[in-house]
């Protein structure tokens, strides 16, 4: 931060900014103090710190925080001197004045003047606090040294003096150190998000606009080449007519016509290359643009995991646990606006890992481990995306336990229960209510903290995997995009448009011949990795001009791996990965459904980002209703004479007995699961035959039968009723309405169906 940034602060700021820098440097000292007590580098770093504290507090006259780093100090200068060894005890009291530092310089300066005084209660509880605690240290030792410090028992005067005399020089303030380095401290300015967000916008539309040029370029040296093929014409045409050359007005003509051509192509030459040289130097200056507003919304991983380190060692002092947290990846680079939403998750992760996951020392020795327990979070780059890992060496999980859980709460039966994939009863814990503790406490127990977590990457369009270990602990893996202001995306087109889904939010991609297709309880399934995922037409969700399914389908899977809620996309074509700029859709729209924003493809054509989750939902709905269309095929000629047979019925049972025996005898078949879904199948596309059944809801087959037979186009359809309904008066109310046939379904079988078939609309095959 420059000297023109610091002069709109005031001291009390200047003070705030201090203990944001300090009171990390101490954190992060005094947790390593804890484990090697002796540490030459990290005493003096934390000495310097509290010193540091101590005169920028006097210069804003807060008198209690003076006390509070004066004590810090003396006690840093006497375990450097050897005069005591900090123990758990006197770290967490250290650690206790770091934090009453912070509250202090977080309080508004008008309310500040508790603070200004030496005998403030809080900082006399800490001073004796830390006396107590050095105390029984002292009692420990063996060495007859003095081991509390001056101040902390109240002797300021002789503290100030013990440490002018044993510390070094003062060290300047964060402002001073700013103002001595101002040539060598980058700038950093202040500015408000949605401007940085408008700034990153405008720099991917550069881009994207700079991207246009390149067929103007091609469009010019095209037009280079078709007037050399002129010229070259205007040469044959001279030798094949030589008569030309000895007229003088043709000559005259052919000469003007040779010249003005070559100035034209002299022309376009020169101005096609500098157009070509302003196209890769708009694309260059485009790309910096963007990369540098990109890198703006960037920072390191290390900036969202300060304080965890405590939090973990805090927690585990409070549960009689040992635990150390190890981050990796530090220097990973990560959006802002992902860094602050991880804060929450991150701290649910850890602190379940030592609540649930870490042992007591006993239980650790017991089982052949360190008594200290190991907590491992790392931040990395793969395949363009965030992976975050927590992973400790804890219990792990007993997976028995857990499906005990879900049957005594009652998620899922018993025989279900027994059927279910590790991989799927871990999945339970992610719901909201759902924990294995017996009890409640401050710290877990409530179930709610892996319902954040799942929440927190649902919003950020990423995913989570849990991996159990038995004994060995969990591993959970984050997968987030880089940034919510640029998305890799996998663009398809769908009905003639295109439209973007987050590689994050994608199981995977395949491609599924039409062989490979089977039918299960009325729907298209095909085998993947050994399980079943149900097909989808992406048509009947997104919309666009209906087409034929090609005999290699393109499909994108989404959904959970493994589960009921997995499901392929069949879409018509993949385009390709791309990152796009994403734009927010205009607030009037209110919710689009299925769509999320938007964004310009490279060529500048607008794309749709896809809302997964919605898109989800909004096939549950259409596989519970029953409305769930199947993906057509166009079978060509061989398969342009079959006939065509409609099946409508709301049994599941029955639709499929149908539908199969139908097409036993060569037809093609569709089926609808309601009077209204089959007036609808039968009105947008053409069938030989409808077979429907009477008791259905929202339509009934009787009136199906009325509306199609009173329909100029569709009255010459024949309609066969099958219906449990055998009395005599139900048989006439629906030839009245005009069916070619009544079959009561209690006495028919295979070869009754198939014939009624045959008579009324004859072989399969025309």
């Amino acid at each position: 931060m420059s000297n023109g940034n610091l002069q709109d602060y005031s001291l009390h700021d200047l003070f705030r900014l201090e203990v944001e820098g300090q009171s990390q440097l101490l954190t992060d000292g005094l947790l390593s103090l804890e484990r090697q007590p002796t540490a030459a580098a990290e005493l003096e770093s934390c000495m310097r710190a509290a010193h540091s504290l101590k005169g920028a507090a006097r210069i804003v006259g807060l008198s209690a925080a003076v006390s509070v780093a004066h004590a810090m100090e003396d006690c840093l200068v006497d375990a450097q001197n050897g005069r005591i060894l900090l123990d758990h005890a006197s770290i967490d009291a250290l650690l206790g004045g770091v934090d009453l530092l912070v509250r202090i310089a977080s309080t508004p300066a008008a309310e500040a003047g508790a603070w200004m005084q030496d005998e403030a209660p809080e900082a006399l509880r800490f001073r004796a606090t830390l006396a107590a605690a050095l105390a029984g240290e002292t009692s420990a030792s063996a060495a007859g040294a003095p081991a509390i410090p001056a101040s902390a028992q109240g002797d300021a005067g002789a503290a100030a003096a013990s440490a002018s005399a044993s510390a070094p020089a003062p060290t300047a303030t964060a402002a001073e150190a700013h103002s001595a380095d101002g040539e060598a401290e980058e700038r950093v300015l202040r500015i408000d998000a949605r401007n940085l967000n408008r700034l990153l916008g405008l720099a991917g539309e550069s881009l994207v606009v700079s991207r246009w040029l390149d067929p103007f370029v091609r469009s010019l040296n095209r037009l280079k080449q078709l007037q050399r093929d002129g010229a070259q014409a205007l040469d044959r045409l001279a030798e094949a007519a030589p008569a030309l050359a000895q007229e003088q007005r043709a000559a005259a003509l052919l000469l003007q016509a040779r010249t003005a051509l070559g100035e034209a192509q002299s022309l376009l030459g020169e101005r096609s290359y500098q157009l070509d040289l302003f196209e890769r130097r708009f694309a260059s200056v485009a790309h910096r643009l963007y990369d540098e507003a990109l890198a703006s919304h960037m920072r390191p991983f290390a900036d969202g995991t300060r304080g965890l380190n405590r939090m973990v060692r805090d927690v585990a002092r409070e549960l009689g646990k040992q635990a150390q947290l190890e981050i990796a990846g530090a220097k990973t680079q990560v959006d802002r606006d992902v860094l602050t939403k991880l804060e929450a998750p991150l701290g649910h992760l850890l602190r379940n890992a030592v609540d649930h996951g870490i042992e007591t020392p006993e239980e650790r020795l017991a089982a052949g481990k360190p008594a200290e327990g190991k907590i491992r979070l790392e931040a990395h780059h793969v395949a363009g995306l965030l992976e975050i890992v927590v992973e400790d060496d804890g219990r792990g999980i007993a997976i028995d336990r857990v499906r005990e859980l879900v049957i005594e709460r009652g998620l899922s039966d018993e025989a279900t229960a027994q059927r279910l994939s590790e991989a799927e009863l871990l999945e339970f814990l992610f719901l909201p209510g759902f924990t294995l503790k017996r009890t409640v406490t401050e710290i877990s127990g409530r179930g709610v903290g892996l319902d954040a977590v799942q929440n927190m990457v649902k919003q950020l369009r990423g995913n989570v995997r849990l991996t159990a270990r038995p004994e060995q602990g969990l591993r959970f893996q984050l997968h987030l995009p880089l940034t919510t202001s640029v998305l890799r995306t996998l663009v398809v087109e769908i009905g003639g448009e295109p439209y973007a889904f987050p590689l994050a939010q994608i199981a995977r991609t395949a491609t599924v011949a039409r062989q490979d297709l089977q039918w299960l309880e009325g729907r298209q399934h095909f085998a993947l990795d050994g399980r079943r995922v149900g097909l989808v037409a992406a048509q009947q969700l997104l919309g666009g001009e209906a087409k034929p399914a090609p005999e290699q389908l393109q499909v994108v899977v989404l959904g959970d791996r493994g589960h009921v809620h997995e499901y392929g996309l069949a879409v018509d074509r993949f385009v390709g990965v791309s990152e796009l700029v994403v734009q927010p859709l205009d607030p009037r729209l209110g919710k689009v459904k299925d769509i999320d924003s938007g964004a310009l493809l490279d060529d500048g054509t607008p794309v749709l980002i896809v809302d997964v989750e919605d898109l989800l939902r909004s096939i549950e709905r259409l596989v519970s209703t029953g409305h769930l269309a199947q993906v057509r095929y166009d079978d060509g000629a061989h398969t342009a004479s079959r006939k065509r047979v409609l099946v409508v019925d709301d049994s599941l049972t029955v639709r499929e007995l149908e539908r199969k025996l139908i097409e036993s005898g060569g037809y093609a078949v569709e089926v609808a699961v309601d009077g209204m879904d089959g007036w609808n199948a039968v009105r947008s596309g053409h069938f030989d035959l409808v077979v429907t059944d009477i008791d259905m809801p929202r339509m009934d087959g009787i009136e199906l039968v009325s509306l199609i037979k009173k329909d100029a186009r569709l009255r010459a359809t024949p309609v066969m009723i099958v219906s449990y309904k055998d009395r005599e008066e139900d048989r006439r109310r629906g030839l009245d309405a005009g069916a070619d046939f009544y079959l009561t379904k209690g006495g028919f079988h295979e070869e009754a169906l198939l014939q009624a078939v045959v008579d009324l609309i004859g072989e399969a095959i025309a």
